[in-house]
């Protein structure tokens, strides 16, 4: 997976650390000379434990809240009262704590969720699991919580909530220059972060979040969602595992993780897959390596090398992915856990071939070379508007749609009528709705033979909310209205999200639609309809991933 370094400046203020309370019992496990020593107290109302590196934290005997990260003497924990805890808290909880030689673990049981903190001798580092059993507890994502005046960002999930004005829901935001910024607007997908966090404005130090493989999250690898969010001076940092905007999967459940928050003197958190020093400590469902399997593939044929070919694999229990190498197709897919899965090949986010392949434990699958067999790219078109890519790539905005709103002044106008072989496709909108910018207009001529034959005209979407998806008129003739696209019920296009459930819509236009002067321009006239309702950016609307009429 390729990494990003979403580092941002932070305002730091000293503050006086915390310590446990006079005669509180000290556990301590001693490590060789020159080793580093782990210890944990216990004050009475929280475990706190001292890494042996440069991090104290404290973990709520009630409710199994983080409420203390003390890093160089330096507290950065606390918003507004709030803990660092799962989803918005658990409430009364079963906390208990064990140790090795090595390690910390405190265990937090409520209901079905099983909840754990590992901490490792020498390290600024709280390694996290979630297990979740049945959604009778809500555990949408791990929230960390910051402290005000001490850590700060700037971008799109940033804001100033004493300037700012609320623009649609509760979450999203206009700051005095006409930016727009929400917690939706991370602009990366799942597949393109490693970690997320800022430093301090000296680069002395960094707080980071490092997420997990996401094997029992869901959405796969072009998933768009939360990574952190706040308001000037109060930063949130999150870990992902399930999440309902623009979802479309399923809630995965087992045990997530290991997600890992990481303090470091400025410089971007260690990233490692070995999580075999976890391998005794008794974590529920937990899989070793030895217990995971490989999937490799020789090649991919018939690629079209422009594109980045991503593999991903799913099942209801899980999920993965490995990007193939650009000069072959090659691709290699570890620790994965047993059993069969749904292969897809994505050409950039479309997929261009579905197959099935079962993985076993300590074993490798080996595939020999797969050739696509649907990319809808490869038949024969008279005009194309864009590519099949599963994206809006290449449209008007559609980068920073990603990042903002769709009324942010940095939007080009929504307009954007086309005509065939003179027009760029990044002129064309990359998103349409009922009530900004409806009925746009392709103009196309035809020669005679084309002009004497029936054609078929796809639009193809990457998301589509409430219910939008296209009528369509050319010249006096109209298509009849096609079935809703499937949609997750949640918005979309105005909270960075392009890609949900993929559709294409596909109409046959008769031979009689089409001008029989061959120096006429043909008009294809795009409507969006549903038979729901909406104003402005919350009216029914589409994204655009390609638009073809085939010869």
């Amino acid at each position: 997976m390729s990494r990003l370094n979403r580092r941002s400046l932070i305002k730091a203020t000293a503050v006086t650390g915390l310590t446990a309370g006079a005669g509180a019992l000290i556990t301590t496990t001693a490590l060789p000379a020159s080793a580093a020593t782990i210890s944990y107290t216990d004050d009475g109302t929280n475990y706190v434990v001292t890494t042996g590196a440069n991090l104290v934290f404290k973990v709520s005997h009630v409710n199994g809240d983080l409420v203390s990260l003390v890093y160089r003497g330096v507290e950065y924990q606390g918003y507004n009262g709030k803990n660092s805890q799962v989803e918005t808290g658990l409430g009364d909880s079963t906390v208990t704590i064990s140790s090795t030689t090595t390690t910390v673990t405190i265990t937090v049981v409520h209901g079905t969720l099983t909840h754990y903190y590992v901490a490792r001798a020498g390290e600024n580092n709280i390694y996290m699991w979630t297990y979740k059993a049945a959604d009778s507890v809500t555990m949408q994502r791990y929230i960390v919580r910051l402290k005000p005046g001490v850590l700060s960002f700037t971008g799109g999930d940033a804001w100033d909530s004493d300037t700012v004005t609320t623009i649609e829901s509760s979450d999203v935001f206009q700051a005095t220059d006409g930016t727009t910024h929400s917690k939706h607007y991370s602009g990366v997908r799942v597949m393109d972060y490693d970690y997320i966090g800022a430093t301090t404005s000296s680069g002395s130090v960094g707080v980071w979040m490092v997420r997990s493989n996401h094997e029992k999250a869901s959405g796969g690898p072009f998933y768009r969602s939360l990574l952190r969010s706040g308001s000037t001076g109060s930063p949130d940092l999150y870990e992902i595992v399930w999440y309902g905007m623009a979802q479309t999967e399923a809630q995965r459940y087992g045990l997530h993780g290991p997600y890992r928050l990481a303090f470091t003197d400025g410089g971007a958190p260690a990233l490692s897959s070995d999580t075999s020093w976890a391998d005794g400590l008794g974590i529920r469902s937990y899989v070793a390596a030895s217990g995971r399997g490989r999937v490799a593939g020789v090649g991919i044929g018939g690629r079209d090398t422009t594109y980045t070919y991503t593999v991903g694999f799913a099942n209801a229990d899980a999920q993965y992915w490995a990007v193939a190498t650009a000069s072959t197709g090659y691709f290699s897919c570890t620790g994965m856990l047993p059993g069969t899965y749904t292969m897809s090949i994505y050409k950039d986010e479309l997929p261009v071939y579905t197959g099935s392949v079962t993985v076993t434990a300590g074993g490798t699958t080996t595939l020999n070379t797969i050739t696509i067999t649907a990319d809808p790219s490869s038949t024969s078109a008279i005009w194309r508007i864009g590519d099949w890519t599963g994206s809006t790539k290449g449209f008007k905005n559609a980068d920073l749609m990603t990042y903002a709103h769709p009324s942010d002044p940095r939007a080009a106008a929504w307009t954007g009528n086309f005509i065939v072989g003179t027009s760029a496709t990044s002129g064309f909108p990359c998103y349409q709705w009922v009530g900004v910018n409806n009925d746009l207009l392709v103009y196309f001529k035809l020669t005679a033979a084309q002009a004497a034959a029936a054609h078929t005209l796809r639009i193809g979407l990457s998301a589509s909310y409430a219910g939008g998806r296209h009528q369509v008129t050319v010249n006096s003739w109209t298509s009849s209205i096609p079935t809703a696209p499937s949609n997750s019920g949640t918005r979309s296009l105005t909270v960075g999200a392009y890609h949900s459930y993929l559709t294409t819509l596909s109409y046959t236009v008769p031979a009689s639609a089409f001008q029989t002067d061959t120096s006429q321009w043909n008009i294809l006239k795009l409507t969006v309809v549903s038979g729901s309702s909406g104003d402005t950016y919350l009216s029914p609307g589409v994204a655009i991933d390609c638009i073809d009429l085939l010869s």
